[in-house]
């Protein structure tokens, strides 16, 4: 896969499930067991469920755009061996994100909590897409945009205003499907508000989340690339 980050609008996303055969899986299962016994050695708390991800994509400019992506069903751990291997083939991790922003200006991006296979890492409300997204033949990256929010962050969807087109950053193995969302709120109410939700769960998937005004607030940060990709270019740098 390319390593130049790629960025455009999409008035529409069409993605479905379709069946596909994971040469990756199949063939190096002995490396994905491996290391699985040892990530969760280091994190007891990861679950090896099942995720999508994506073998097929083709982005259409016509009429404000379309992203057409094809998705199948895999076991979490054959994903994390897959991402922390590098991305080796043609399968993306194409997930969507509410790109969180506030009445003042400032983006809010969740901090992963240390019992997570991300830990550390700062980026928007989001998750790789699982069975809970696939309505029909579809996967419903919208409403796994307004799950994800409010299970990272207790915000509702219907509480902010949502832009009706994507932003995708393609980068490497990633695909990045940015749902700009604002709330009619400050940056510190948010994550005022955020930060009492979080109180209230044993185990939060967010250590809380952090706010960003500007391209130079990401050097307190660990924010992965294709975050900085599309900061940058909402920022206009």
């Amino acid at each position: 896969m390319s390593d130049a980050a790629q960025i455009f609008r999409v008035a529409e996303i069409d993605a479905r499930v379709s069946p596909f055969d994971w040469d990756f899986a199949r063939e190096r299962a002995d490396e994905i067991a491996a290391h699985w016994r040892n990530a969760i050695a280091k994190k007891p708390a990861m679950f090896d469920g099942r995720v999508l991800l994506g073998h097929a994509i083709e982005h259409s400019p016509e009429n404000g755009g379309i992203l057409r992506s094809r998705y199948f069903e895999t076991a979490f751990s054959a994903f994390l061996a897959y991402r922390d291997f590098d991305f080796p083939g043609s399968v993306f991790n194409g997930f969507a994100m509410a790109a969180l922003r506030s009445a003042d200006g400032a983006f809010l991006l969740g901090e992963m909590g240390a019992h997570t296979a991300s830990a550390g890492m700062s980026y928007f409300p989001a998750g790789t897409p699982d069975r809970n997204d696939i309505v029909g033949d579809r996967v419903d990256l919208a409403g796994s945009v307004a799950r994800e929010l409010y299970e990272e962050t207790g915000l509702r969807i219907d509480d902010c205003t949502v832009d009706s087109t994507w932003t995708i950053v393609r980068l490497g193995g990633r695909v990045a499907c940015m749902r700009p969302v604002r709330m009619m709120e400050s940056a510190d109410a948010i994550v005022a508000r955020v930060d009492k939700f979080l109180a209230r769960d044993a185990e939060p998937e967010l250590a809380g989340m952090r706010i960003v005004r500007d391209m130079h607030d990401l050097g307190r940060l660990r924010v992965p690339e294709f975050t900085r990709v599309y900061l940058a270019h909402e920022f206009g740098n």
